[in-house]
């Protein structure tokens, strides 16, 4: 058995009627999104999905990314993409930003009506002249087609927009319904690698619209606080991967029982052997 799966985390595991506020990131309410019974059975019996593999580039990216927009953050100076976009903007100067930018951290909110401690890890914020902020998100890929959000798993990067706005505004600050996701892309047009991988970068407008955050946030409460678990969702691959095992399973279950005494059913038991 994989490490992640040697014992049931017993962290950070929601229990009805608790005082102390229970601490709900971005990523976990989008999880709720996709499918209220993962989300059940992770934040609530501490069974997650399977992790993925770590984006190595990617984090390689965001991390030069921040370092030339912490540039101009410095010297109150107009990044050269934001004039090539015509975005009249520089990054924002804020006592937190590095804290609104660490994983685990992030932009934190006391949601009052579920006791839910929201946070979610900006990868920027700029600023307007009229001091409205705005979120930008960073995002990563090598494709020869145009860049654009038009994809239907691209769905998670405008709600986790979204949310980061909706963050920043519990917390007091004017912040803009448009939003920008700076888009690097890896060229994949050369004659040879050499060592080096080039990007064009690509900005993209989004405009955010946070109401479905408050509902949601209530629909999460009371699925955590139930006793009974949420139906499978047809949508959810990790709900049909199981339900897909769970009738193999009981097939293979039944072929025992019935090929007990043939020749060769040692074999083939064995497969559904635990």
């Amino acid at each position: 058995m994989s490490e992640y799966y040697n014992a049931k985390r017993v962290r950070n595991l929601y229990v009805p009627n608790a005082k102390e506020p229970f601490k709900l990131s971005r990523s976990k309410i989008d999880l709720f999104f996709e499918c209220p019974r993962c989300f059940y059975l992770d934040r609530r019996l501490g069974v997650g999905r399977p992790p993925g593999f770590p984006f190595n580039l990617n984090s390689a990216v965001d991390v030069l990314l921040k370092k030339e927009f912490d540039f101009h953050r410095v010297k109150k100076t107009t990044h050269p993409l934001m004039e090539k976009y015509a975005i009249q903007a520089v990054p924002f100067q804020h006592k937190d930003i590095d804290r609104w930018r660490e994983n685990f951290i992030g932009v934190q909110y006391l949601h009052p009506t579920t006791n839910f401690l929201i946070t979610g890890a900006v990868d920027d914020v700029w600023v307007d002249a009229d001091g409205e902020l705005i979120v930008v998100d960073y995002k990563s890929t090598s494709k020869d087609s145009e860049i654009t959000l038009d994809a239907a798993w691209q769905d998670g990067y405008k709600r986790q927009m979204e949310v980061y706005q909706w963050l920043l505004r519990q917390n007091g600050f004017r912040v803009s319904d448009t939003g920008y996701f700076v888009y690097a892309n890896g060229k994949r047009d050369r004659e040879a690698f050499d060592a080096k991988l080039e990007f064009d970068v690509t900005i993209i407008s989004y405009t955010g619209k946070d109401a479905w955050i408050e509902e949601t946030l209530e629909k999460a409460k009371k699925c955590l606080d139930s006793e009974k678990m949420p139906a499978i969702s047809k949508q959810c691959d990790y709900c049909s991967y199981i339900e897909g095992v769970r009738g193999a399973l009981a097939k293979g279950a039944s072929s025992k029982t019935k090929n007990a005494e043939s020749p060769g059913s040692e074999i083939k038991n064995n497969l559904f052997t635990p």
